[in-house]
């Protein structure tokens, strides 16, 4: 049984590209990740744009981790969600609720900074 591909070319539109492997794409290269359509192009709308965020491995996931930390990661789920996921807690003696609060937090901004664009509220 044949496979068939769907085949649409979509002519000047502007990706953003964010990868864990280099600064820039090589040539040639594959990379495996996740687009999505940020922008759909209409009629009076002619600025269709892409992002395009570089998994962190080659094998095939649902929800590929797009970001994987020391106390959360962050998948992207079927629809183009985000899911942060709380990796496990190690309680020990020198265990400090407050540190651990701020790792979270830290991690929480450095990973949804780079996936999430800030949209400004204008009314």
């Amino acid at each position: 049984m044949k496979k068939v591909f769907n085949r649409n070319t979509h002519l000047g539109v502007n990706v953003k590209t964010m990868l864990r492997s280099e600064n820039v794409m090589k040539t040639g290269k594959d990379y495996q990740g996740v687009l999505r359509r940020d922008v759909e192009c209409d009629e009076f709308h002619w600025d269709e744009h892409f992002t395009f965020v570089e998994t962190l491995s080659w094998s095939m996931k649902r929800n590929p981790r797009v970001f994987n930390g020391k106390f959360i990661s962050v998948t992207r789920q079927d629809d183009g969600s985000l899911r942060p996921n709380f990796k496990p807690m190690k309680v020990g003696e020198d265990f400090s609720v407050e540190r651990y609060a701020l790792g979270v937090y830290n991690e929480l901004c450095m990973a949804l900074g780079g996936l999430v664009e800030e949209e400004s509220v204008t009314e």
